[in-house]
């Protein structure tokens, strides 16, 4: 049984404001379809049953255009941050009482196109508590923010060096357990879990090789529509 997916959607979309203007960059037009429907259509063939979608900015309309998910054979349930955005990390530490022991995380402007299930073999296969895959990327398709050279790990999103080479791919599968340190905060970002796991190795990655997709920033949304016209 697959695990659920928790995506994050609650980001404000500045990178790609022109494009998004008055909604969520979950719903911009991929080739006719709004983004988080691919990413959903996705999820269903990865035979996922259950998604908790966080959102915040104009999250409302999300809800509007998925409804509860039977569309896409997936239970869909909502967590909104309220009037204050919480971060990443806030926005699921908020959902974690819909959540059982392990769920995977993606990034709300991230279509991956990979075996979810190969992911979660390799979680269990290391008995980890969180599992982040990477890419290399070599800052190509955004700034790297991993460096990842034998078995050591170091992740940090503010503070990219020229040795990191790899980037986190978008896809992560956790413990709900890699939140208790951050507890008593309501507003967090996920990269301070991760570099706090980095930090104290605890942290384990797996090596993805397909490129990733992303509409979170304009060249991102050009290659992403390429890649859903080239899939026609």
């Amino acid at each position: 049984m697959m695990f659920p997916v928790v995506i994050l959607s609650g980001g404000l979309g500045t990178r790609i404001k022109s494009k998004s203007k008055n909604q969520p960059k979950a719903l911009l037009d991929i080739e006719g379809k709004p983004f988080i429907v691919r990413q959903l259509e996705h999820l269903s063939l990865q035979k996922i049953k259950k998604v908790i979608i966080c959102t915040g900015y104009l999250g409302d309309q999300i809800e509007k255009v998925i409804g509860n998910g039977s569309a896409y054979n997936i239970s869909v349930e909502y967590s909104f941050d309220g009037k204050v955005l919480l971060g990443t990390g806030g926005s699921i530490k908020k959902a974690l009482h819909k959540l059982g022991e392990f769920f995977f995380i993606l990034y709300g402007d991230s279509y991956l196109p990979i075996s979810f299930k190969k992911v979660q073999d390799t979680f269990l296969k290391k008995k980890t508590s969180a599992l982040m895959t990477i890419y290399k990327n070599v800052s190509k398709y955004d700034q790297s923010n991993v460096y990842y050279q034998n078995k050591t790990i170091i992740y940090n999103k503010e503070k990219s060096v020229p040795e990191m080479k790899y980037i986190d791919y978008g896809l992560s599968l956790v413990n709900k357990k890699i939140f208790n340190e951050f507890i008593k905060n309501d507003i967090f970002d996920l990269s301070e879990v991760f570099n706090y796991l980095s930090e104290n190795s605890t942290l384990d990655v797996m090596e993805i090789y397909d490129r990733f997709y992303e509409v979170g920033s304009e060249k991102g949304l050009i290659d992403t529509i390429n890649y859903f016209k080239k899939k026609k």
